[in-house]
């Protein structure tokens, strides 16, 4: 009996307590069937797929058209795209806001492949989700923007060397705007004089109203508005230069030291050219960003965003502005692409070693043949 009794003790299986104990005394234990093969990772969740659609609204809302409505603007465009082609009408039938209008539809439509020929058989179910990506992308990419830029502004702002009195918090805006000498001094009428006390106080106390069309002195190189020539330094301050790079380059490239180890925004897209929303739309972020207002809504009274931002290219887009805006895209580009575009400052291009040795060759062989007679040293 004493025999059997431990024969069975030796077979039964161990208690949870005596594998533990197993364990922890580096002993073996025979590992069940359907225990996990530690060689298997098993079924991988996968990650939630974002319509593409999204991504390519990130780029339209910062690129082309950051406030617009994307289904009217597609719906009318659709129906004005089958009109053309049918003839029924003429561009030259089109007012200008009209070909304004078709000319962000035709944007938004190369934006994503295939997207042409998808809206055109769509249904307006369809239709109202396509604009929903895009106005959902556009969206995110404006979050993205107000919150970045909130925070390394201050950097920018900053005197080089120096610091701000008194001091500015990265994270709360709640002093910044006219309550603070800086941002004031950024934010106040190109037309005003912020040194002029009674100007600092009346913007403080909102006797002077300052609407969306007014332009800031932070649009200007210098920060400062050249009465006589008003075209001279417009949208090319240090700031707006150093807001343009971090948001469609890479932060990094603001100080020219490139070390993003991921395609930038404008890379992403293939994005080669500034064009006139890309510049309004960094103005319109810049602004924000010096203000003391929390929140970004694109109505607000206070810094009425969008109103802002369609005065810029309602004004970028005038006839009598062309030559004007050509100089000034010239100059951005050079600025921002210098591999696509190239300008007066650019970098010269190093001498070539193979030309040099070519030159030399050169020289050798005519010295050669003066000194066999072949021909006559055209130097005497």
């Amino acid at each position: 009996m004493s025999n059997a009794h431990t024969h069975n003790d030796e077979n039964r299986p161990p208690t949870s307590s005596e594998n533990m104990t197993l364990s922890i005394l580096g002993v073996r234990k025979e590992r069940d069937s359907s225990d996990d093969d530690i060689f298997t990772l098993g079924a991988r969740k996968r990650p939630a797929r974002t319509d593409p659609l999204v991504f390519h609204g990130r780029h339209f809302g910062r690129a082309f058209e950051a406030f617009c409505k994307p289904f009217p603007l597609i719906k009318e465009g659709v129906s004005r795209h089958v009109q053309l082609s049918a003839k029924v009408i003429t561009k030259e039938d089109l007012s200008a806001r009209e070909k304004r209008e078709h000319r962000i539809f035709q944007d938004l439509l190369r934006l994503s492949p295939g997207l042409d020929q998808r809206v055109m058989r769509s249904s307006d179910q369809e239709l109202h989700y396509i604009a929903d990506m895009f106005r959902k992308g556009a969206a995110a990419s404006r979050g993205d923007d107000t919150k970045s830029l909130k925070s390394v502004i201050i950097d920018w702002i900053t005197p080089q060397g120096g610091s701000l009195v008194p001091p500015l918090s990265r994270n709360v805006k709640s002093d910044r705007g006219y309550y603070h000498f800086t941002t004031g001094n950024l934010l106040c009428p190109a037309v005003l004089n912020w040194n002029d006390e009674s100007v600092r106080r009346s913007l403080r106390s909102g006797e002077i109203v300052v609407t969306g069309d007014t332009w800031p002195q932070f649009l200007y190189i210098g920060y400062k508005l050249n009465e006589e020539l008003p075209w001279d330094g417009f949208l090319r301050s240090d700031l707006l230069v150093s807001a343009f790079k971090h948001v469609f380059t890479s932060p990094s490239s603001v100080e020219r030291e490139v070390r993003a180890t991921r395609s930038g925004n404008a890379e992403l897209h293939g994005m080669k050219s500034v064009t006139i929303a890309s510049l309004a739309y960094i103005a319109t972020m810049v602004r924000f960003a010096l203000s003391s207002n929390a929140v970004f809504t694109r109505n607000d009274k206070a810094t009425a965003s969008e109103v802002f931002y369609r005065d810029l290219i309602n004004f970028l887009e005038k006839d009598t502005e062309k030559r004007e805006l050509e100089a000034l895209l010239v100059w951005w580009n050079v600025k921002i692409f210098p591999a696509y575009h190239k300008g007066s400052d650019e970098v010269p291009a190093l001498p070539s070693v193979k030309d040099m040795i070519t030159k030399w060759r050169t020289r050798t062989a005519l010295a050669e043949q003066v000194g066999n007679g072949q021909i006559a040293d055209p130097t005497s």
